[in-house]
């Protein structure tokens, strides 16, 4: 008795989905239609029908619903064809059919069926700022810079083999193609980030944001930002050193996390590293506030594959030399292979410093200097990242930037 009360509640809560999602898109599209009864081909009425119909169909058989889908679709088709001269729009009748669906679908989904409708009653009623935005706001190119994007990551990705591969085992497709997407999107951000908050805050937000996902692939991003236009290299600058800040903060966290000890020992030089840097970047920022540097009235390139495409080389050939050194030389060489994959990430080669570390098989001031040097090596690859993608004038001021930190947080072990 208590099973059939809860199915008949659950049956009733579901109705009740379907019900309102009917009466939530038919309330837009009877807004949409206004005042005049010919304008759209239906309203809150018809909606909150079809999405009932769509809800009953579904408990008494998945071919009714099927039926009913059907039904709709022909009836829609056949107003669309009576009323296609004077409104040739399709997004209502499509609507409509969809409608059907959803009251279907809130009968065993519920909670996917409200936020597909919510989705797209957004969609309805966003119909004017989309298509300024749209029409106006993006330009052509950008728009083929997105559907590369999506396509590298939609279609490709999920194509390229998730296994070690090449010399050594050392290489994994599917990660290095992670990193052309992932240089492809921090550009793209910081294209939105300009064209949104404008060049003196919109570069260096992104980039310290970028910086907590890859330092490396942030800074060849500014590069190619700055390399693009020239007249925002103070703020690509900006971008790409604090994206070695975001370096620091994400180490400091991922000591603390694995072995406390270790991030005791490393605080000073770590704090030393942020601060320097930060300074660094201010200097940069208030010399662009200086310059009055131009904000972008023109739409640009979002995008350099071919910068991604180096980045991901740069990242393979220290994965091999990693590899090769473990390979050839195997305990005795781990640490050695640890800093070079520092070259890629640091985080990884900090990570199995601080693991033996944790085992007890290194003290927390012995895993000091090889995670330095690990960072040094991660800092040095940043500056390789800003001179092949940004070109000289971007790696003059970028490495001295680069210089500082890593000097700073040596300095600091030094004194503490």
């Amino acid at each position: 008795m208590e099973n059939l009360v809860v199915l008949d509640n659950r049956l009733w809560l579901n109705l009740a989905v379907a019900l309102g999602i009917g009466l939530l898109v038919g309330a837009e599209r009877e807004r949409s239609k206004g005042m005049d009864p010919d304008l759209s081909l239906a309203g809150i009425r018809t909606f909150t029908i079809v999405a009932l119909l769509g809800a009953v169909s579904t408990v008494v058989s998945f071919w009714l619903l099927i039926v009913s889908v059907i039904c709709v679709t022909a009836f829609a088709a056949l107003a669309y064809a009576v009323r296609v001269n004077e409104h040739p729009g399709l997004t209502t009748e499509i609507t409509l059919v969809f409608t059907v669906i959803l009251g279907g679908l809130a009968m065993t989904t519920p909670s996917l069926a409200a936020s597909l409708a919510v989705t797209a009653a957004i969609l309805l009623s966003a119909k004017e700022p989309i298509h300024v935005f749209i029409r106006v706001a993006v330009s052509k190119a950008e728009v083929n810079d997105f559907l590369i994007l999506a396509a590298a990551t939609l279609i490709v990705l999920p194509l390229v083999p998730n296994e070690l591969i090449g010399p050594f085992g050392a290489i994994n497709p599917h990660h290095l193609w992670l990193i052309v997407i992932l240089v492809m999107l921090i550009s793209v951000l910081g294209h939105l980030a300009l064209r949104a908050l404008g060049s003196r805050v919109g570069l260096p937000l992104v980039g310290f944001v970028s910086g907590f996902i890859s330092s490396i692939a942030t800074v060849g991003a500014m590069g190619q930002r700055a390399k693009q236009m020239p007249a925002l290299i103070e703020a690509a600058v900006a971008g790409a050193l604090l994206s070695s800040l975001a370096t620091i903060l994400q180490l400091s966290l991922l000591l603390g996390a694995i072995y406390p000890p270790t991030l005791h020992a490393l605080l000073a030089p770590l704090i030393f590293g942020g601060v320097s840097v930060v300074i660094y970047a201010l200097v940069i920022s208030v010399s662009c506030f200086h310059k009055a540097c131009p904000e972008m009235d023109q739409p640009s390139q979002s995008f350099s594959v071919k910068t991604a495409f180096i980045l991901a080389g740069l990242i393979a050939l220290a994965l091999m030399a990693s590899a090769a050194l473990n390979a050839w030389f195997g305990q005795a060489g781990l640490m050695f292979a640890s800093l070079a994959a520092g070259v890629a990430d640091v985080h990884a080669a900090a990570i199995s410093v601080v693991s033996l570390a944790a085992a007890g098989n290194l003290s927390p001031e012995n895993a000091v200097v090889p995670i330095l040097l690990a960072f040094t090596i991660n800092t040095l690859s940043k500056g390789v990242a800003a001179a092949l993608s940004g070109g000289r004038d971007f790696a003059k001021q970028v490495i001295p930037g680069l210089l500082v930190q890593v000097s700073a947080t040596w300095l600091g072990w030094l004194l503490f």
